[in-house]
């Protein structure tokens, strides 16, 4: 009896013992091999961008980041529409994958509404740094923030976003910074893949590494980055469109391009004026869950659903990029 008793304190010791190495191990496997899959092109991502005019999109200029890295940005001027020597600006933030560029339409129908518009390209996408990478989780922020001293604007400026970039614009709303900005205009925002608003695999946009993305952040809260650059998300893009635009981002641009986790308390730290424009027949999120989404967490914010508008024709569409550039939440 006595040597049975005995046994028992070195059994438990193997299988905490066996449990500790498990986990490890564990996340060692899915950073390895957790990583997202190649998916196939969604058309209607795709297809709108292959007869568009791109020759007279402003050339590229540069600014400067506190790290040194020189940051692509497309400037359009207003063709009337606002009285006075500083009409407002307008920041155009583009969605996943995308770049400066991908806004030409929408940045054209703002400056002939008479808004000053400079179309970023963010950190990671573009011609802004290495695509699919960012040094840091908080680094587009501080993109953001030099750029505004970089390239200064005496009038009103407004933040406005496409898809992840709408999300962007929900975290920097949300933030310590948010008065650097008037206004704030979520163009069908990314929020969260658990918000209500998020159709399954992003309406076959995305393709998710979950089981890299838990172990990497597991290990972040214990100081551990170096696996950061990981990718862990892949878009479904086309051959075509590859050569442009960014195929994956690491865990560290996934995580920064987007609201933050607690995407609830950014709404509710956001103090300014937002609004939300979509179009109803959005195939990446479900357009009409907006609203009740914002007011769950105590924040009511006008929504503009354009009919008969998808996911990509927010952006394309003559009647939508009419509906945005006509200031649809006046500050």
């Amino acid at each position: 009896m006595t040597q049975t008793r005995r046994r028992y304190p070195a059994v438990i010791a193997a299988i905490l013992l066996a449990a500790l190495t498990a986990i490890p191990v564990g996340i060692a496997a899915a950073i390895a091999w957790g990583g997202p899959e190649d998916i196939p092109p969604l058309a209607t991502i795709n297809d709108p961008f292959k007869d568009l005019d791109f020759s007279n999109v402003p050339p590229a200029q540069r600014y400067p980041a506190r790290d040194g890295a020189s940051l692509a940005w497309h400037a359009y001027h207003p063709n009337g529409g606002q009285s006075g020597a500083s009409p407002q600006r307008v920041v155009l933030v583009h969605g996943s994958s995308a770049r400066g560029q991908s806004n030409h339409v929408l940045a054209q129908a703002l400056a002939n509404a008479g808004y000053t518009v400079a179309s970023l390209d963010m950190r990671g996408h573009g011609a802004s740094g290495t695509r699919g990478h960012a040094a840091y989780i908080g680094q587009m922020e501080d993109d953001i923030e030099d750029f505004l001293r970089a390239v200064p604007h005496a009038g009103a400026q407004t933040l406005m976003g496409f898809s992840a970039g709408g999300g962007f614009a929900l975290r920097f709303a949300g933030s310590a910074r948010q008065g650097l900005f008037d206004r704030y205009v979520l163009l069908s925002p990314f929020l969260h893949h658990n918000a209500s608003t998020s159709r399954p695999d992003a309406g076959g946009w995305a393709s998710v590494g979950l089981p890299r993305i838990i172990a990497i952040t597991l290990i972040n809260q214990m100081g551990i980055t170096q696996w950061n650059h990981m990718p862990v998300l892949k878009f479904a893009l086309s051959d075509e469109a590859r050569e442009a635009l960014t195929p994956a981002y690491s865990f560290t641009v996934a995580t920064n391009f987007r609201p933050h986790d607690d995407y609830q308390a950014d709404i509710r730290n956001a103090r300014g004026t937002i609004c939300i424009v979509a179009g109803a027949d959005d195939e990446l999120f479900y357009a009409d869950r907006f609203a009740s989404v914002f007011s769950q967490a105590g924040k009511q914010v006008p929504v503009t659903l354009i009919p008969r508008v998808n996911h990509m024709g927010l952006t394309l569409d003559p009647h939508a990029v009419a509906t945005v550039a006509g200031n649809p939440c006046p500050a």
